[in-house]
């Protein structure tokens, strides 16, 4: 049987194993935020060539600062965003990172500018 200092030893052993996975757990975490925010900043260029073309606009669309509705609509030849998107009650309260529905317009579709 054991002693009730052997216990001890067990149960500090224990905790001591616990307090470092979470540490390392922590650390983990930590770098993973931190690798996700600037992966953010380093792909936010903007798409160029051919593969512009191809695909104007994601399904999912976060409005940037200084667009509206027309310029988004322009741009994705979408002309039927605000029946899309029923979130949109005023069409002319568009700001910055809100989430709307795009349907992408085909390449063909696109006009030159």
């Amino acid at each position: 049987m054991a002693t009730s200092s052997s216990k001890y030893k067990y149960l500090k052993a224990s905790l001591v194993i616990a307090d470092i996975a979470f540490m390392y757990f922590a650390i983990g975490l930590v770098g993973l935020i931190l690798i996700c925010s600037l992966s953010d900043r380093v792909f936010s260029e903007p798409v160029k060539g051919r593969q512009f073309l191809d695909r104007p606009c994601d399904e999912i669309y976060l409005v940037r600062e200084g667009e509206t509705l027309h310029t988004i609509s322009d741009k994705c030849g979408d002309p039927y965003i605000v029946e899309r998107n029923p979130h949109i009650h005023d069409p002319d309260d568009v700001f910055p990172g809100l989430v709307i529905k795009i349907i992408p317009a085909i390449s063909g579709e696109l006009t030159s500018y």
